[in-house]
């Protein structure tokens, strides 16, 4: 029958393909098993003679370092909604303060750049960058004009960033990541930290075998190729680099740093580093507290210690053509435009690590096609075990016995993949997760192959792997609770409260006393009141307003808040309220700033809005060492009564608007256009590690010169009254009264 002879045709053809695929099954096997051995190997030595001799570096040690100002770079192409939630849960979390964040978006994309905004308003450490080119362009470009934006910002600021770190909008970052940067930045060029995906629900595979490649990616594939090659690919979050390799990168691409025509900037960048001399590193820092108890959220199998490590977290796309889509960016990125930029390298073992690197180019088809036979072979031989009557074909594999021996060691080395798997992503996620991984790898397969298959159209299609546009994943972001809403302009609040009209503010805003922001100005011509500033300020903020006796604060009290943190963040503490200290302000405090008084203090705070001035004179009578020989104003004013020179009751009046027009020389700074206020808070910032003066300390930074600081101090002196100078008028205007009547 001529089925017959077509069939036996076909298995021995069949017989050919698995031959092929099973060598090269066994060649990829014996390298991965090459790795899961160095691995192993080096974690035993380490454990047994290096740790024996030299501890582990704890997390305490990662506070030594002074705080260096970090630039954190956030490329955004319709991230509407995202960006806000971000910066909310990196101020609230992040265990640093000494950090800006730039978010590059796009002309032709108003909803990111209004969302930008508005969290601009509320974290003055949020910064928008727009594009020059409409969006979306690649990632490399936009964070191309976000360098860009950051190096003026170090001009107009007088800082220096030490570290530049690559985040998306959608990343969760851990309380301790900036520590960890901060530590290291100044003797290593490139500092990875690992990335492990959020769970979704048990049954979505396509999101959750994301979760199982980078857990033993991180866990065991970079650490070896750090190991061997002192090479570290980014993941293109997670990674800080140092100064001196972002000046390289810039340097080596004729003012560019990032390659604007890769898919995948950030594995480009950790070749050229490399190529550079420069170090890199791989970090697995695991932040361990003594816990009496284990926490309730732990999960069986779960390693305290792997479960621990500093790293970033962030949905994955849980839709298999959103998988695919960007499976396919990171293969044309890595293994097509990858060979072409940078070839193979002198390094042999650098080269083995391209090597498997693009492999999957090869590798994910077999793995697909390996999938097919199996199924093939499995139908036959359902097939022949129902149909009793069907001819019965000699195996393909007789009389190979070479090849049983493939088969077993490819059976052996498929079962070591599976326990490798299982061993790491039982580490951080858990037993469950890890037994998961076994089912996932066939979805894995069919993921990769998908991706593999749609590089290779887009290839062909563009013609060469360097002109393939760059296509964006959308992403999930945890809720955090609330919603980012836009902090009111104060002239709004002002005109809507009756405080003032349209015309009058206009006026206020033409006429301002130079020297003076505009709601100061307004209170020293007497056009408002500082009671009538300081409601709709707080109001505006979204805290509570009340004013502040600065003399009749208790000692002890005082005593709470430290001299330096309440010089630097302009701050009274008023009272505690069940563990909690409210603190006096006359100005918005933002997220950041708060969660760091919070965590130097060791307590929860709030704050308030005083009136204008009332902070200012309390930290120059309690915390100013400059004032405290001399004279108590207050007590001058009350001598006087004493003395009958003024009647009692205008003491308060007189004490009041001494108090309002007292003037701040950070205000003059920015009200001139010295600085702007983003600059002048990244000043702060520095100048809290400084003994000097705040005038001597911006004379050292070069933002202003002597003679400018004495002109500055000059006109602060002629804005704000003394109690003395109050005191002459009030009794000349006493006399003349006197002499009219």
């Amino acid at each position: 029958m001529w089925w017959l002879d077509a069939f036996s045709t076909y298995l021995y053809a069949l017989g050919v393909v698995v031959i092929v695929i099973a060598v090269l099954i066994l060649v990829s096997g014996l390298d991965d098993f090459f790795i899961d051995l160095v691995y192993w190997t080096r974690r035993l030595w380490r454990s047994l003679f290096v740790y024996q001799t030299r501890e582990h570096t704890r997390y305490h040690e990662l506070y030594r370092p002074p705080e260096k100002p970090l630039a954190i770079m956030v490329p955004a192409w319709q991230e509407t909604g995202v960006i806000g939630h971000m910066a909310e849960l990196v101020a609230v979390t992040l265990d640093y303060e000494n950090y800006h964040i730039f978010v590059g978006t796009y002309p032709n994309d108003p909803d990111t750049q209004r969302d930008v905004d508005n969290v601009s308003a509320r974290f003055p450490n949020v910064h928008k960058v727009v594009c020059a080119r409409p969006g979306p362009t690649s990632k490399a470009d936009c964070l191309n004009n976000v360098l860009d934006a950051i190096l003026q910002f170090e001009q107009r600021a007088r800082l220096v960033f030490e570290g530049f770190i690559l985040h998306d909008a959608e990343d969760v970052v851990c309380e301790h990541e900036l520590r960890l940067f901060n530590y290291l930045v100044h003797r290593k060029d490139l500092i990875q930290i690992p990335v492990y995906p959020f769970e979704r629900q048990w049954n979505n595979f396509t999101s959750l075998h994301y979760l199982d490649e980078f857990a033993e990616l991180h866990g065991k594939d970079v650490p070896v190729r750090e190991a061997l090659a002192g090479q570290v690919p980014s993941a293109g979050v997670g990674t800080c680099f140092s100064r001196r390799a972002m000046l390289a990168l810039i340097e080596d691409g004729n003012g560019i740093a990032f390659d604007g025509q890769s898919l995948t900037e950030d594995y480009d960048i950790g070749l050229r580093l490399k190529e550079r001399g420069m170090q890199e590193i791989f970090v697995r820092f695991p932040v361990l507290r003594y816990q009496r108890h284990p926490k309730q959220s732990e999960k069986f199998g779960q390693s305290r210690q792997e479960a621990n490590v500093i790293c970033v977290r962030e949905y994955f796309p849980d839709r298999l053509a959103t998988a695919v889509r960007q499976k396919s960016r990171w293969i044309i990125g890595i293994v097509y435009q990858g060979y072409r930029t940078h070839g193979w390298k002198r390094s042999p073992v650098l080269n083995y690590f391209l090597w498997r690197d693009r492999k999957g180019a090869i590798n994910n088809f077999v793995s697909f096609a390996a999938m097919l036979i199996m199924l093939q072979l499995s139908v036959i031989g359902l097939l022949q075990l129902v149909w009793t009557s069907a001819p019965r074909f000699v195996s393909i594999f007789e009389g190979q016995r070479w090849f049983d021996v493939v088969l077993v060691a490819n059976i052996a080395l498929m079962g070591n993949r599976m326990l490798q798997r299982v061993i790491f992503v039982s580490g951080y996620y858990g037993v469950k997760q890890g037994l998961l991984s076994i089912p996932r790898l066939l979805w894995g397969n069919l993921i990769n192959f998908l991706a593999n298959w749609r590089a290779i159209r887009q290839i062909i299609r563009s013609g060469d792997p360097r002109r393939v546009a760059w296509d964006k994943t959308t992403h999930d972001f945890p809720s955090i609770g609330g919603e980012n809403q836009a902090k009111r302009s104060l002239d709004d609040v002002l005109v809507a409260n009756g405080v003032i009209s349209t015309t009058q503010l206009h006026e206020a805003q033409q006429h301002r006393i130079d020297g003076l922001q505009l709601g100061s100005s307004m209170i020293h011509e007497g056009r408002i009141t500082a009671e009538q500033l300081a409601a709709p300020m707080a109001e505006q903020i979204g805290v509570s307003c009340e004013s502040v006796d600065p003399v009749g604060l208790p000692h002890e009290l005082i005593m709470t808040v430290p001299r330096h943190i309440a010089l630097h963040y302009a701050v009274l503490p008023l009272r505690v309220e069940g563990g909690t200290l409210v603190l006096a302000s006359e100005s918005y405090i933002d997220p950041v700033s708060l969660a760091a008084i919070a965590r130097q203090l060791g307590r929860r705070v709030r704050y308030v809005i005083a009136y204008k001035g009332q902070v200012t004179v309390g930290l120059r009578r309690w915390y100013a060492q400059a004032h405290k020989s001399d004279h108590d104003p207050h007590h001058l004013l009350e001598m006087a009564a004493e003395r009958g020179l003024i009647s009692p009751e205008r003491v308060p009046q007189l004490w009041s608007g001494y108090v309002s027009r007292q003037v701040m020389l950070g205000e003059i700074l920015v009200a001139q256009g010295h600085l702007d206020e983003v600059a002048f808070r990244a000043l702060l910032l520095n100048h809290a590690r400084s003994e000097q003066r705040l005038g001597d300390f911006l004379i050292g930074q070069g933002v202003i010169s002597t003679e400018t600081l004495n002109r500055l101090l000059r006109l602060q002196a002629a804005l704000q009254p003394s109690v003395t100078s109050l005191l002459e008028q009030e009794c000349a205007d006493f006399e003349r009264l006197e002499r009219v009547s």
